[in-house]
């Protein structure tokens, strides 16, 4: 498990770009429409994520990218994390989880 991305909720994807990319000097690496992008972060990749690439929406998450969610959704939960469903969207697998602080972690790797 690894940190793949920061993923950062966003009104309007083209205004977050201009900011991210034209005043912070972070390249786009990715971009699906106006739905999300990914940046540059220098090892970690920030995500722009418009309202429906949202996991939890209005909420930052921090991504742990895995080879299989699946199976690092069900260790997480033998080791007594409460999980959500396993989803297969366009690009992925994911599920989503909570610290006990209430942070959202968005587990995802490649889609089976």
């Amino acid at each position: 498990m690894k940190v793949g991305h920061i993923l950062l909720p966003v009104d309007d994807l083209d205004r977050a770009l201009a900011f991210y990319r034209d005043v912070l000097g972070l390249k786009v690496r990715f971009q699906d429409g106006d739905r999300y992008a990914a940046l540059d972060g220098g090892g970690t990749t920030i995500a722009l994520a418009a309202s429906g690439e949202q996991p939890v929406p209005g909420r930052p998450a921090l991504g742990l990218k895995v080879p299989d969610v699946t199976a690092a959704a069900d260790g997480l939960r033998a080791a007594g994390a409460f999980v959500g469903d396993v989803t297969t969207g366009g690009h992925e697998q994911r599920a989503t989880l909570h610290d006990p602080d209430g942070n959202v972690l968005v587990l995802y790797g490649p889609a089976a």
